[in-house]
């Protein structure tokens, strides 16, 4: 479902054939970039401008490489920049020094707040992050796990330097704040690195002990990192863990019933509405949504919240996984159970 229509403005027709745009991702502590984003960017500009060059670099977390990369890009001359920015406030001047060059800037699944880029396309973060504290919220009072004095929940956000996990952090708290659950302490992930939640959440585990009820986890890297953190205490079984980005390590996880819940958010939708765009760009056209935010025309799509209850259908029967790719070893058991195989 779109939040957001695409619309396509007029302006003086040109042509995309042998422009060359370039797709810049942020890091690779989450394998969606590599296993998702980029091939899907790829394929759907191959079928909208086939003799477009494509750039593609993941800067691993590093703000100085992705300035590198994007300063490359310019000078390979990319007319059109897709930039997930490590850092979304220094991605600010980045923004500004393309458009100096004529150079278009489509920012992508994290926003850059401080200067306009040309679009943004991206899964809706804040409807994001409320909807996995909703989902665990509901969760606990249908399981009849009641907050008492000294309980409540962990709260993993992403990156601090990540306009979008700023997004889902408010939507956590929108789904929390008022849920009777109090939030026994909060954390602010650098980089999105599943070793430091994981080392954070150890502490936590030893600090409150039983008195965790859940935890709202801003991704599935965090998510798998408190999880171990759990594990290693001899947790069994593990408190509710949301996550966000529906990875196969994370849907094994609910197939285990190790973690609550994921967001499928097939990342090839927002790579190809990227393509979209940056083709209109090319073409002199201007694109145009209903949707405005951080004063930059936007594009959102809202995904859908995984559990074990509609794994099979929210995953396996729309194709975004194939049983045989989460069912091996010893999901088998797990997956017979949720009735992903027979």
């Amino acid at each position: 479902m779109l939040a957001a229509t695409l619309l396509s403005g007029g302006a003086l027709a040109q042509s995309a054939d042998n422009a060359t745009v370039a797709f810049l991702m942020p890091d690779q502590a989450s394998t969606r970039y590599e296993e998702h984003d980029a091939p899907g960017f790829i394929a759907e500009m191959k079928k909208l401008c086939e003799s477009c060059k494509v750039i593609y670099q993941n800067a691993d977390a590093d703000v100085a490489r992705q300035q590198q990369q994007f300063n490359s890009a310019i000078s390979q001359g990319a007319k059109v920049i897709v930039l997930d920015p490590v850092d979304s406030a220094a991605a600010a001047s980045l923004v500004k020094q393309a458009q100096g060059q004529g150079v278009k800037v489509i920012a992508y699944d994290r926003p850059i707040p401080a200067t306009p880029a040309d679009f943004y396309v991206s899964f809706d973060n804040e409807a994001i992050g409320k909807s996995i504290a909703e989902s665990l919220v509901e969760h606990l009072k249908a399981t009849n796990v009641e907050p008492g004095e000294g309980t409540g929940v962990l709260q993993i956000n992403g990156s601090p330097t990540d306009a979008a996990a700023g997004l889902i952090k408010k939507g956590i708290h929108a789904g929390l704040d008022n849920s009777g659950y109090a939030i026994l302490a909060e954390f602010d992930t650098p980089d999105w690195a599943p070793p430091k939640a994981q080392q954070w959440a150890a502490g936590q585990v030893t600090r409150f002990n039983k008195n965790i009820l859940g935890v709202v986890a801003a991704n599935d890297g965090t998510a798998g990192g408190a999880i171990a953190a759990f594990k290693a205490a001899g947790f069994d079984p593990v408190p509710p863990v949301t996550g966000n980005d529906a990875t196969t390590a994370a849907l094994q996880l609910i197939i285990s019933g190790d973690q609550y819940n994921t967001i499928s958010k097939p990342s090839e939708i927002v790579a190809a509405a990227a393509a979209n765009v940056a083709v209109q760009l090319l073409k002199g056209e201007t694109p145009k949504a209903e949707v405005t935010l951080y004063d930059t025309p936007s594009q959102l799509f809202v995904p859908a919240v995984v559990t074990a209850e509609n794994l099979k259908a929210e995953i396996i029967d729309k194709g975004i996984a194939k049983a045989e790719d989460l069912c091996g070893g010893r999901y088998e058991e797990g997956c017979k159970k949720l009735g992903i195989i027979e």
